[in-house]
């Protein structure tokens, strides 16, 4: 199988190279600098893969170098500057695709702009396949299969500070735009009341909370028919990237080294309440955020390109959020041997599931 990776050269992108080729498939690296390319082809143990030279300006040479490839995936954010490009070049060569956007209003505006377009060339296109959008998105559903109505659902980010971020994630940050609220069937400005503190999953922790706009918002009510939906993040993850100014990130270092990459680890927690006093709980965390976000985006990718999991069924092309492209608990649990574990609560007299 033949997997294209857009912006090979950056620091996700080699990553997402390098699952191709440990998955035992074929990596094409696509982007803008051939001599940049080939060293990412090199450090990422891929020296022999092949190098293909397409610019966002050349939609005709993007949608060629994707021609012949099984999937596509595109590492290369911010995704609000450059992400359009790559999947319109990836639905005109007929091809599956899906990205590592954590950016709530790009990913938004992806579901609402290219279900048409991808339906009609009989590709999926799943923006968000990342730590957070993605392992949220999937225990979103999950937790809410759990009640019989869901008045309120929180999606939040509660991983500690520490384990460093790379340039690319500090730029995208620093310059998110305002988040979103889900409310009665329109997506508005966040309101400012919501959830203060948070009680962490496995410990007795409770932390402080802001409202941040993580993919959840975008995502979530395509498929869970919930009146309100809003997103969260700790407070002090928060403030810090609140604190990024434009010196400052580029002052962080483009890629992160092996240790400080392991050292972070990924926590992603929902809350749903059904306005009754019912309420289900679900969160699921993991190690290597960088990492991870690779293996996630190419097992979305080979699942799309092999026909596999829900976005196989007929109708299924278009737009799609990960918890409609894929079964969610059978993702989640085919990451378990990358030490992830999920689970969730269930409500009074229906037990809890955990993996």
């Amino acid at each position: 199988m033949r997997i294209a990776v857009y912006g090979a050269s950056g620091f996700t992108g080699g990553l997402a190279v390098a699952e191709v080729r440990r998955r035992g498939f074929t990596p094409v690296l696509v982007g803008r600098d051939e001599e940049r390319l080939r060293k990412a082809a090199v450090a990422a143990g891929a020296a022999d893969a092949e190098v293909r030279v397409a610019t966002l300006d050349a939609p005709g040479a993007l949608a060629g170098a994707f021609a012949d490839c099984a999937a596509v995936v595109n590492c290369a954010g911010p995704f609000t500057s450059w992400g359009e490009p790559v999947v319109r070049a990836a639905i005109a060569a007929g091809r599956h695709y899906v990205d590592t956007s954590g950016e709530q209003r790009y990913i938004k505006r992806f579901l609402d702009t290219y279900g048409a377009e991808a339906e009609a060339a009989g590709v999926a296109v799943v923006p968000g396949l990342a730590d957070d959008g993605g392992p949220g998105d999937l225990i979103a559903h999950l937790t809410a299969e759990r009640l019989p109505a869901v008045e309120e659902l929180v999606v939040a980010d509660l991983r500690r500070p520490g384990g460093g971020a790379s340039r690319g994630t500090a730029r995208t940050m620093a310059f998110a735009e305002e988040p979103l609220d889900y409310v009665d069937g329109a997506w508005i400005p966040a309101g400012e009341h919501g959830p203060l503190s948070l009680g962490v999953p496995g410990s007795d922790e409770e932390v402080p909370v802001a409202l941040f706009g993580l993919p959840g918002v975008a995502t979530v009510p395509r498929h869970v028919p919930a009146r309100r939906v809003r997103s969260v993040m700790r407070a002090d993850m928060v403030a810090l990237f609140l604190s990024l100014t434009p010196d400052v990130v580029e002052s962080v270092p483009e890629v992160l080294d092996d240790e400080a990459r392991r050292a972070g680890r990924w926590l992603m927690a929902v809350r749903a309440d059904d306005g009754r006093g019912g309420r289900a709980e679900g969160w699921v965390t993991g190690p290597d955020p960088y990492g991870l976000t690779a293996v996630i985006a190419v097992e979305g990718a080979r699942r799309l390109a092999a026909g596999e999991g829900r976005a196989a069924g007929p109708g299924r092309a278009g737009a799609l959020t990960p918890a409609q492209a894929f079964d969610p608990a059978d993702f989640l649990d085919f990451l378990a041997p990358h030490d992830v574990t999920w689970q969730v609560s269930a409500v009074p007299g229906q037990g809890t599931t955990t993996r």
